[in-house]
């Protein structure tokens, strides 16, 4: 399986690990430790070293309780990130919602769009249509101000299934080929920990889209309710989760802790039936 996303062709014959470059202030992972064009261009080529195969720069903290920003103000935090990097050899997605964004991003070259609304803004269909970036459809039920206070669902699953089936028939009636999506039930979005452990255990059934799947659980709440342990200690358990969702069909992870997770990987890689002399 290939998946077409801007200037590249990536194969999805192993897992890919997607590293994160927050260039926000309020990360909820690093505090904005990254929060400048030079702090978020080191951070990049750091993670790329550790093995990143995608960079996936966000300028606004889509965290539980998350205050918005403007579109200007998302853009002067990503845009000298994008450029920065953008000759760094692997592909840039930009993680926004905004279609006023995603527009600015792909008229400079970024190779992936990653939307926690699944491109539902208004116009934010067209400009991905018109593009010939990668496309990542998230699942989120209500908003990063309040999606935590009271999620419900009947059957979890099924639910955020529906809703991605329909985001990928929005996609391809908008024309945006099947060749540049992805899917991602949205781990911590609107969710509990007894919805993400059950969207975890079940992330197999999500193979009925036949599109690839990425899962983001890198130091998540659910990972510090689970293991006791505060963000920054959160490496282990987040590769473990990671770890977890290859075995059930992800093909990318989005991750802090690069090195950590592609090592982890690669022993999986052995054990699952790689020939190692």
């Amino acid at each position: 399986m290939l998946l077409h996303c801007g200037r590249f062709r990536l194969s999805l014959d192993r897992p890919l690990v997607m590293g994160i470059v927050n260039v926000t202030p309020d990360s909820f992972s690093d505090g904005g430790r990254h929060f400048s064009a030079h702090g978020a261009v080191e951070r990049g080529w750091q993670l790329l070293e550790e093995g990143a195969d995608i960079l996936d720069i966000g300028g606004e903290s889509t965290r539980p309780g998350s205050a918005g920003v403007s579109a200007d103000e998302e853009l002067d935090r990503v845009m000298p990130a994008l450029e920065g990097l953008f000759r760094c050899g692997v592909p840039l997605s930009v993680d926004t919602m905004k279609p006023a964004v995603m527009q600015a991003a792909l008229a400079a070259g970024v190779d992936m769009v990653n939307d926690v609304r699944a491109l539902r803004e208004p116009g934010a269909l067209r400009v991905v249509a018109e593009s010939g970036a990668a496309v990542c459809l998230m699942h989120m039920q209500g908003e990063p101000r309040t999606m935590q206070q009271a999620p419900r669902y009947q059957d979890v699953v099924a639910e955020v299934k529906d809703f991605l089936r329909e985001r990928v028939r929005a996609a391809l009636e908008a024309g945006i080929v099947r060749e540049r999506l992805v899917v991602d039930p949205g781990f911590g979005f609107g969710k509990s920990l007894g919805h993400n452990l059950e969207l975890l255990r079940r992330l197999g059934e999500f193979a009925d889209l036949k599109l690839p799947l990425l899962a983001g659980l890198s130091r998540k709440s659910m990972i510090g309710a689970l293991t006791g342990a505060p963000v920054e200690e959160r490496v282990h358990g987040s590769v473990a989760a990671a770890l977890l969702a290859v075995q059930r069909g992800a093909r990318i992870v989005r991750v802090h802790d690069v090195k950590a997770t592609r090592e982890a990987l690669a022993v999986l890689a052995a054990v699952e039936g790689d020939n190692h002399d």
